[in-house]
């Protein structure tokens, strides 16, 4: 798919910042469809296809990260937090509820923009659609099995329901076995941008998350591997 073709939804309860989105990435190439409520997102989710959902925090009735949990039941399409609330421990949760990155507001539009791209492309390599059938690739690594193609991750023949940055992650690890990642090598490479600070926090935080899926105990991982201070690795 051509990335200037994907199609973007905009979660936003504030007209002027959803018309100063829209005319952004419309002028950038990208297709896109506004709504002011965490409800109507979901409905439209599972009418549409969408390749990035852009969302903010504050919203009328259900609050962006109910509304980011409730999406993450019916699509791994990446979830962008655009919101003025720039504390640590809020962007902790954002990722805790399924978020693949998280912007505060007021935003530069190229700082944006270039979030955008890069969630997209991720997105694309990782989790987009093919074009083409591919013969099977899979890796085993301990109980579980991961087929390239389908981007699929199963835990003793049950299927995990990985967002597209986990994917990434678990990919990226047991392909590259025994060798330390860094949280800036693993940040630039997963995230395909420059290591930036704060972003250890993020890494954390979807290590975290992944363990939580594919860990028989997550409090005391055996998969991935942290060594202190220096990354992280799987044997």
């Amino acid at each position: 798919m051509d990335e200037r073709k994907a199609r973007i939804l905009i979660v936003d309860d504030n007209p002027e910042i959803l018309e100063i989105i829209q005319i952004l990435l419309e002028g950038e190439g990208y297709e896109t469809t506004t709504v002011q409520d965490g409800t109507t997102a979901q409905q439209l989710l599972l009418e549409q296809d969408f390749d990035l959902i852009i969302l903010d925090i504050m919203l009328p009735g259900m609050n962006g990260y109910q509304t980011c949990l409730n999406l993450r039941k019916i699509s791994n399409v990446p979830v962008l937090f655009l919101s003025a609330r720039g504390k640590d421990s809020d962007k902790t949760l954002g990722f805790s509820s399924g978020g693949d990155d998280y912007l505060t507001k007021p935003f530069s539009y190229s700082e944006l923009v270039s979030r955008v791209k890069a969630l997209i492309r991720r997105y694309h390599v990782y989790c987009g659609k093919k074009e083409q059938p591919a013969p099977r690739k899979s890796l085993k690594f301990h109980h579980l099995e991961i087929h390239e193609e389908e981007e699929e991750v199963f835990s003793n023949g049950k299927q995990l329901e990985l967002t597209d940055t986990e994917y990434a992650i678990l990919l990226l690890l047991v392909k590259n076995r025994h060798q330390l990642f860094s949280a800036s090598r693993l940040y630039e490479a997963v995230w395909d941008e420059p290591y930036y600070y704060g972003a250890n926090n993020t890494v954390m935080v979807h290590i975290r998350n992944l363990r939580q899926k594919i860990e028989p105990d997550p409090a005391n991982p055996t998969l991935i591997k942290t060594v202190w201070g220096r990354g992280y690795r799987c044997d």
